[in-house]
């Protein structure tokens, strides 16, 4: 079994070429040969297009009716065959794939010439007898040159297409693997700065929570704490009398006969909905709230307001409890110092400033996460490309080690 050989794609290129120069070499010369050869050829082939135009054109101007037609049907054919080689595109760099289409494009431009020969230079005999001659003689030196490229081309160039598109590939492979490194770096690069932007969207939040937790704000932030846990005792202390409550405001909206004035029906939505502000803005001793326990308990002793007999034992506790035992008393005083307090929090300058700082703050990490958005995103496409290409690296890789075997019989690893 052959030895497995390993090269990187900078050696295997030196590599092929030493065990290949023997045959590719001489091979690839003589093509480019033909090829100088060949514009040399076509240059020629102008000049002397270019002197069937100006003989046939001197005879245009003489008027003799008896060549004037065959003068101007070589005019416009030299004209044609001048045009015709300026078209063809001669290959600057010689390799399998150019040489073939110059061969191609060489065949398709003489087939028509040579109709066209055929065709017209029979019509213009006996004149221009020398004229046509010399171009003969020219296009069949081009005949025979392209007929030496094309035995050429089928023969022999062809055996090296194999190796002349591995040297390819090895060039590409090459450039791939630059783009490659350059990708990685721009990556890196990317991913840096994501760190570095997310670091400092991690510093402004811990400044945000700093400010919150110090100072005016900081004690607002205590008091609105303390009246969350106000209103869920409001609520629990509240909890029998909001059917009886909800009852009690359909029948002012809508039944009529509640006996409630307009204050009253207000405060009574704002016990249902915010208990905790009801209380809070109540005068002390809750005179409101007890005018409507006091209409409520007298509705529901006349019938006029119904509920469960569970329920209406409970709420008939309730109503004796707030309106006559005066249990809602202390917690009132609590709700009424815990709002002039955040009132006080809230209208004060230090807390107006830490409010400025903070959305100041707010507005930079807004900024600083659509910048964030923005470098994932290129990250994301960079890390897409990078995955392409390297894909395309390893198919390249795996074609040169195929040609390599298949015109050496040699495995090779490209590292």
């Amino acid at each position: 079994m052959s030895e497995t050989l390993k090269f990187s794609s900078k050696e295997v290129k030196g590599w092929l070429e030493e065990e290949t120069s023997s045959i590719f070499i001489p091979v690839h010369e003589r093509a480019q040969r033909l090829t100088n050869d060949m514009r040399k050829t076509l240059d020629n082939f102008a000049d002397v297009s270019k002197m069937l135009l100006d003989n046939s054109g001197k005879e245009i101007e003489k008027r003799n009716m008896k060549t004037y037609g065959r003068a101007r049907a070589l005019n416009k054919l030299a004209r044609l065959f001048i045009e015709r080689a300026k078209q063809i595109k001669i290959p600057e760099k010689v390799t399998y794939d150019s040489f073939n289409a110059f061969v191609q494009e060489l065949q398709k431009a003489f087939l028509v010439t040579e109709v066209d020969i055929r065709n017209w230079f029979s019509r213009i005999s006996p004149f221009f007898i020398l004229d046509r001659r010399k171009f003969l003689i020219v296009f069949e030196k081009a005949k025979e040159q392209l007929k030496e490229m094309t035995n050429f081309l089928t023969k022999e160039y062809v055996k090296t297409k194999t190796l002349e598109e591995t040297f390819q590939l090895i060039d590409a492979l090459q450039v791939l693997e630059g783009k490659l490194a350059d990708l990685k770096e721009e990556m890196g690069k990317a991913e840096r700065m994501r760190d570095s932007v997310e670091r400092e969207i991690a510093e402004t939040q811990q400044k945000m929570a700093d400010l919150k937790n110090k100072g005016s704000i900081g004690e607002l932030t205590q008091e609105n704490m303390k009246i969350k846990a106000l209103s869920t005792e409001v609520k629990q202390n509240l909890r029998h009398l909001q059917k009886p409550f909800k009852k009690l405001r359909a029948l002012s909206l809508h039944g009529g006969g509640s006996g409630l004035t307009q204050e009253e029906i207000g405060k009574l939505g704002q016990y249902l909905e915010k208990p905790f502000e009801a209380l809070a803005t109540e005068e002390i001793g809750y005179p409101l709230l007890r005018l409507i326990l006091q209409k409520l308990g007298r509705l529901m002793a006349d019938e006029k307001l119904k509920l469960k007999s569970d329920k209406m034992r409970k709420a008939e506790q309730a109503i004796d409890n707030v309106a006559n035992k005066n249990s809602l008393y202390n917690l009132q005083q609590k709700c009424i110092e815990a709002a002039a307090r955040r009132k006080q929090l809230s209208t004060s300058p230090e807390t107006a400033e830490t409010r400025d700082d903070l959305a100041k703050l707010q507005e930079l990490i807004e900024t600083l996460e659509r910048k964030k958005d923005s470098i994932e995103l290129e990250i994301n496409m960079t890390e897409r490309t990078y995955n392409e290409t390297l894909e395309r690296i390893q198919n390249h890789k795996s074609q040169i080690e195929k040609n390599i075997f298949s015109f050496m019989d040699k495995k090779v690893i490209i590292k």
